[in-house]
């Protein structure tokens, strides 16, 4: 307990800090009111009426009329979605009233397993946003359907569970708690067992599905597609957490049903999962998460309440973040009211960080460890004939399953086609939109490719590949022809990771991530701008996809369903194993 936190609360002393002629918006107790918060250190000392700890050497800030709402928390966000390293990340969060996060580092921990991780996190530590570790629960996601850099079993978990910035186990998959893995199941028991909190990824689970997954100790979930979903969690005991992101925007359907029945929302909170560069930097954070809330009917403090308390209460970090009390850390947004809101000022961890819109801080490049470089590992460079799926010479044509990508979230329905065959190899078909996709596996261990048909991305020209593949980060590609496809891995290798944009032989345009592959040391204004050239690109060969990289990146993860291509093959995600996409041969 600090001795001068007390001396200023109880007025014997006097704050570094004190924001005042605000209204403040407390979400303990539902009200707005006249009044200001006052700061000692990293911590709020006094709220409402604190003048009396006003001394000659306290910084005053004039709140001007405008809204004291508490710092944001995201709290299921993977911050590598940005493609920013963590402190250009931090930069981009913080600008956008952000002074939290709950994230598991999964993608980092995906190519380097927890060293990486913790690699990360000690980077993380020199700046004002604060980072809480959700410890990922499986790497690999799909044990035995995909290839990756690191893994985590029961023991590295334990370890992980036991770091004092650890304070719950993430992405515990609803079908894996069906099926009984003792693994996880041993590491459920084990963060229970420590009073941390258990973190579903519950899609398409229902009924008594959804009762063991309860019953199991599973207490919040990020996966809900509908209002029935967001229902029947809430009916359950489970902490809602519905996604506002780029990849997926659940929230007025979400709130659809809260809204028109009453229902209770303290256990129901916004999270971006996953955050694209460009909407980061155009359209903000937890803030445009809030617009949208507001949009769709929800009161102003219960809005505030849905990006602070209500995450803070999820992971049972109350008592540190998540509102304007004494005690709590100084994380102080002042944002305009309900008709246009914004956040204008923002202090975190009792640092001024944004001032009417201008940012404070910048933070410097790191320098980073080994762990984290030189990640990409081809066990050869590709060529055009790796990427070619084999008939029997004497075909005419085959039926294949086909993916195809919804057009608004990156989930794969089925699609039965048929294609021509050519000396023996299956034909992509540009005028069905039916596509080549494939993952090369890229750490140097098998040389693995799995090859697929798409549909979706309406590709008229060219390939497209990049190091980002959820949830092994493999080389995930899609394109018209092999050619391009074997230009596009082999370029994405050379840059020791990134996205590129291959036609006729040629690289048009490239970001490169030589950090996991996946990360780059940008600001996000300047990533923001070279991805906007990459969609460009893309666009000029005929994709519709406003973000077309971040839905293929989804496209090779076999945990949401209904199929994807990794390394191992082509997956159906209900059945889990791996199938072949040729139905049918027509000689």
């Amino acid at each position: 307990m600090s001795k001068q936190l007390l001396a200023v609360a109880g007025g014997k002393d006097t704050a570094d800090i004190v924001v005042k002629n605000g209204k403040i918006v407390n979400v303990y107790s539902g009200e707005i009111y006249d009044g200001g918060v006052a700061i000692s250190g990293d911590t709020i000392a006094a709220v409402g009426d604190v003048d009396y700890t006003i001394g000659e050497n306290t910084k005053i800030i004039d709140a001007e009329g405008h809204f004291i709402t508490p710092g944001f928390i995201d709290g299921h966000i993977h911050p590598e979605s940005t493609s920013l390293s963590i402190r250009s990340f931090a930069e981009i969060a913080l600008k956008h009233g952000t002074t939290a996060i709950l994230t598991d580092l999964h993608e980092v921990g995906v190519v380097g397993g927890l060293e990486a991780i913790e690699a990360v996190l000690e980077e993380a530590e020199a700046t004002d946003l604060k980072l809480y570790f959700v410890v990922p629960s499986h790497v690999p996601f799909s044990p035995n359907l995909e290839t990756s850099g690191g893994s985590f079993n029961a023991e590295i978990i334990k370890k992980a569970l036991d770091r004092q910035d650890a304070v719950g186990l993430s992405e515990v998959v609803g079908p894996y708690v069906l099926a009984g893995f003792p693994d996880l199941l041993e590491s459920i028991d084990e963060t229970l067992a420590r009073g941390k909190t258990v973190h579903g990824h519950l899609a398409d689970i229902e009924g008594s599905a959804l009762n063991l997954c309860t019953a199991a100790g599973i207490s919040t979930d990020h996966e809900s597609l509908s209002g029935e979903d967001v229902v029947a969690r809430l009916r359950n005991g489970i902490h809602v957490q519905i996604r506002e992101g780029s990849a997926a925007r659940s929230l007025k359907d979400g709130l659809k049903p809260i809204i028109e029945n009453s229902l209770d929302t303290s256990r129901v909170s916004i999270v971006t999962d996953d955050l694209h560069t460009i909407d980061a930097v155009k359209r903000g954070h937890l803030d445009d998460a809030v617009r949208t809330a507001l949009e769709a009917g929800i009161d102003f403090v219960t809005a505030i309440q849905l990006v602070s308390l209500n995450p803070a209460r999820a992971f049972k970090l109350d008592h540190e973040i998540g509102g304007l009390a004494p005690g709590k850390r100084a994380d102080i947004n002042l944002t305009s009211g309900a008709e246009d809101f914004k956040v204008i000022s923002v202090i975190a961890g009792g640092k001024p960080i944004l001032d009417h819109g201008n940012l404070l801080i910048a933070y410097p490049k790191a320098d980073h460890q080994p762990i984290l470089l030189n990640t990409i590992k081809l066990a050869k460079p590709v060529v055009a004939e790796d990427f070619k799926v084999y008939v029997s010479e004497k075909a005419k044509q085959v039926k294949v399953r086909a993916m195809e990508t919804l057009p608004w979230i990156p989930i794969t329905n089925e699609r039965i086609v048929d294609l021509k065959v050519k000396d023996g190899v299956v034909q992509a078909d540009i005028e069905q939109d039916v596509l080549y996709i494939a993952q090369v596996e890229r750490y140097g261990k098998n040389g693995n490719i799995g090859k697929a048909f798409m549909g979706g991305f309406n590709l008229k020209a060219g390939a497209i590949a990049s190091s980002v593949g959820h949830d092994n980060h493999n080389i995930i590609v899609l394109g018209t022809n092999h050619e391009d496809i074997a230009i596009a891995v082999n370029r994405v290798a050379e840059i020791q990771g990134g996205q590129v944009v291959v036609n006729n032989g040629e690289v048009l345009n490239e970001v490169a991530y030589p950090i996991l592959g996946l990360l780059s040391d940008l600001s996000a204004e300047e990533l923001a701008e070279k991805k906007e050239e990459l969609n460009q690109s893309i666009r000029e060969l005929g994709s519709g996809i406003a973000i077309p990289f971040m839905f293929l990146s989804f496209i090779c993860l076999a945990a949401i369903p209904s199929y994807a291509v990794t390394d191992h093959g082509f997956i159906d995600v209900i059945k889990q194993e791996i199938i072949d996409p040729i139905l049918e041969i027509v000689e």
